[in-house]
């Protein structure tokens, strides 16, 4: 979960490094908290009997879209700066547009391991000690 709390403090940091512990720790929070407010959102469009078509769904939805919405610049600030570790510029977020390859290409950059010792972008974060919380 502090995986989580770091990325969203540094929402707006677009330099620097990310690990890949980082950005999978809070890949793996954002697909729970996804999965939590549409279910909550279901829930509670059903228990108020909002929406009979879609029994609740469309309320889910909502939930969904909005966190979805909330997450977006933590999440594509995490991405570039889990980018800069294997030594890529945040151009490299384009490929992700490119149409069936494209998020399988990204997948694949976000599980490389970084580059040791400092690159371009910064020090190494797996040797950069991190203050105790």
């Amino acid at each position: 979960m502090n995986w989580y709390l770091k990325v969203l403090k540094n929402f707006a940091t677009l330099d620097g490094r990310a690990r890949r512990l980082e950005y999978w720790m809070f890949t793996l929070f954002d697909v729970i908290f996804t999965v939590l407010s549409f279910v909550v959102g279901a829930v509670l469009g059903r228990v108020l009997n909002l929406d009979e078509a879609l029994n609740g769904a469309g309320l889910g939805l909502i939930f969904c879209l909005l966190y979805l919405l909330v997450v977006l610049m933590p999440k594509l600030s995490v991405t570039v700066r889990r980018l800069h570790d294997t030594d890529r510029s945040a151009l490299w977020l384009l490929v992700f547009l490119v149409p069936g390859i494209g998020p399988l290409v990204m997948l694949i950059m976000m599980i490389l391991e970084g580059t040791s010792g400092p690159n371009q972008y910064g020090p190494d974060p797996k040797t950069t000690v991190e203050p105790a919380a």
